[in-house]
């Protein structure tokens, strides 16, 4: 390795040597350190570590960094020689070197190889970056503060429903009614008052609408982010599900949106007697027939998913008859059990009659091993018997899981038929109607605000039965704790009528503690593997016919993206059963 060319200078002056002598002597006290060196010999200690080619590239840096911070002036160092740097100990905690540049003109400035120079060391040093745990506080924070303002924006928007579906199915096909017969009549204020009831209807409408919009494309983004976390098993397809429908309901919610501004629009021109009055009212028209025949083709194929799923179900079969003849082997197995136990008993009590008036230790010894013999049958006969009553138990409870899940399903088709596929079509015929009405065509035929209204009475039907459903669930949830509570555990403390009452009124509030809640329970605890409490005596048969279910569910591997083995296993594991009980929950709601 060459030596680098080292430069003299002028011998200084007696105030600079003993300047630059106490820096040394200060410096030394570092243990050794690089510190207390000239800047040649640091860099030649350098190179000779690295190399000429790392430390030509190293200089070149610093200096780059130097020529950046200041103008090179006629007296600074010269490019490619050690004295523009210096190895220095810095002073963080972990005894790191780092390199140290040259900046002229800066107090206490040391004496360089060149006179006349004055140049001080800085430590060209970045700032530490944030700490890890400080990142992700401040990311928990920040997700915290969305999920609540998204929180809060959905208890606005399931305040506005009530009124969202009354003004939807009564107030609108009232006032559009009544506009009809004024402009028959020539009525002109009752047209205006028509409209204006019309107009506060389609901004509470629209209101509405964007802030379900706002609601839904949240939660779909959330469960997007969960499901590709997850990426399989229970807990993606629950999140995976949750993103699609809800993404769905934000981009009908959007046209819904479109719809209700241009109904807002139209009556806004009734109100002022504008000239474009028809082209508001027909542009209304084709965005509610556009937004009705959506709406009612996903809602059929709701209906078509919920009856495949009703078929499926249906095709499994009563239990107790699918497992009769497990049942009938246990049951003779318990029988068979119990008949040993009597034939033990009857031979201890033989040996007994036969050492009558004979000494103890000749038939003692008889009667002792026949009593163990009716121990182990005793015990035999008790496992027979509690496998057969589990079994029977099983078969019930899957009997009854099975017709919760068919019932839940037939709940989901009626209500979707009747809200969707036959009223938002019958709004969209209503559209339609309007439109070509506004067109000149049809000229005062009533048939579009007959059939909007039709169509709306049969959605704001639907709603209100949900919305009664849900009130009803909510006050036995805290009236009757007992009812749905999990097998083993303590029921918490039944509130008082008047609470319950309040608290069905919180109609943003979900049922947590519900029947479907139970029966999810109850399906997993049937379908789970023996290391989950509980699960360990359901028979194979019972547990495959539970696990059968769960895939009429469209819980199955294919959904888990699972091979059939780890989905087996997952049902095996107690750290995934609160996300298979959400799962199957999920799966047997009827919408």
């Amino acid at each position: 390795m060459s030596t680098p060319v080292q430069h003299t200078s002028p011998r200084p002056s007696v105030a600079t040597s003993a300047s630059a002598r106490q820096l040394r002597e200060r410096d030394a006290g570092g243990a050794g350190s690089p510190s207390g060196r000239s800047a040649e010999h640091a860099f030649l200690r350098f190179q000779s570590s690295v190399g000429n080619r790392a430390a030509a590239a190293a200089v070149q840096r610093v200096r780059n960094a130097t020529l950046e911070r200041a103008p090179e002036s006629a007296e600074s160092s010269r490019p490619g020689t050690p004295d523009s740097f210096v190895t220095a100990r810095s002073g963080s905690s972990d005894g790191s070197d780092s390199f140290v540049t040259a900046r002229p003109g800066t107090p206490d400035s040391h004496e360089t190889s060149r006179p006349g120079t004055p140049e001080t060391f800085e430590t060209a040093r970045e700032p530490e970056p944030e700490s890890e745990a400080e990142a992700a506080a401040a990311a928990r924070s920040a997700d915290e503060l969305v999920k609540r303002a998204a929180e809060l924006l959905d208890r606005f928007k399931k305040n506005l429903d009530p009124v969202d579906n009354l003004a939807k199915g009564a107030q609108s096909p009232t006032s559009a009614g009544l506009g009809q017969v004024a402009t028959a009549a020539g009525d002109g204020a009752l047209k205006h008052d028509a409209a204006a009831a019309g107009t506060a209807a389609g901004s509470w409408n629209l209101l509405t609408e964007v802030t379900g919009v706002v609601v839904n494309a949240y939660d779909s983004l959330k469960n997007l982010k969960d499901a590709r976390k997850k990426r399989t098993g229970a807990a993606h397809h629950t999140a995976n599900r949750k993103a699609r429908t809800k993404g769905a309901d934000a981009v009908v919610g959007t046209a819904s949106s479109g719809g209700y501004g241009a109904a807002v629009a139209k009556e806004a021109t009734k109100v002022q007697a504008a000239a474009d009055a028809a082209t508001a009212a027909e542009v209304s028209g084709v965005f509610s027939a556009v937004t009705g025949l959506w709406k009612g083709a996903r809602a059929a194929g709701k209906v078509g998913g919920a009856t495949r799923k009703y078929r499926r179900i249906k095709q499994l079969g009563d239990p107790g008859a699918v497992h009769e003849e497990l049942l009938a082997r246990l049951r003779e197995e318990s029988d068979q059990a119990e008949q040993r136990v009597d034939a033990a008993f009857a031979r201890l009590n033989a040996v007994r009659e036969a050492g009558q008036g004979r000494p103890a230790r000749e038939w003692y010894p008889a009667a002792e091993a026949a009593f163990d013999a009716i121990r182990e049958e005793y015990e035999r006969a008790g496992s027979a018997a509690a496998a057969y009553r589990r079994a029977v138990q099983d078969t019930q409870t899957l009997s009854g899981t099975q017709k919760y899940a068919k019932k839940k399903q037939l709940a989901k088709i009626g209500k979707e038929t009747m809200g969707g596929v036959v009223g938002e079509p019958a709004k969209a015929a209503g559209g339609i109607v309007a439109a070509v009405t506004a067109a000149g065509v049809l000229g005062s035929n009533p048939g579009g605000w007959i059939a909007a209204a039709v169509g709306a009475g049969l959605i704001l039907g639907v709603a209100g039965y949900k919305a009664g459903r849900a009130a009803t669930k909510r006050y036995e949830e805290v009236r009757h704790p007992e009812r749905w509570a999990p097998e083993g555990e303590q029921p918490e403390e039944a509130w008082s009528r008047k609470d319950s009452l309040k608290h069905a009124l919180k109609i943003w509030k979900k049922v947590s503690k519900g029947e479907r809640q139970a029966m999810a329970r109850k399906i997993y605890g049937l379908a789970a593997g023996p290391d989950i409490p509980g699960s360990a005596d359901t028979t194979p048969e019972i547990r495959q016919s539970a696990r059968e279910l769960l895939v009429a569910l469209k819980a199955g591997p294919a959904q888990h993206k699972l091979e059939p083995e780890a989905w087996a296993e997952s049902l095996n594991d107690p750290e995934k059963t609160a996300g298979w009980i959400k799962e199957i929950a999920e799966q047997l709601a009827s919408g």
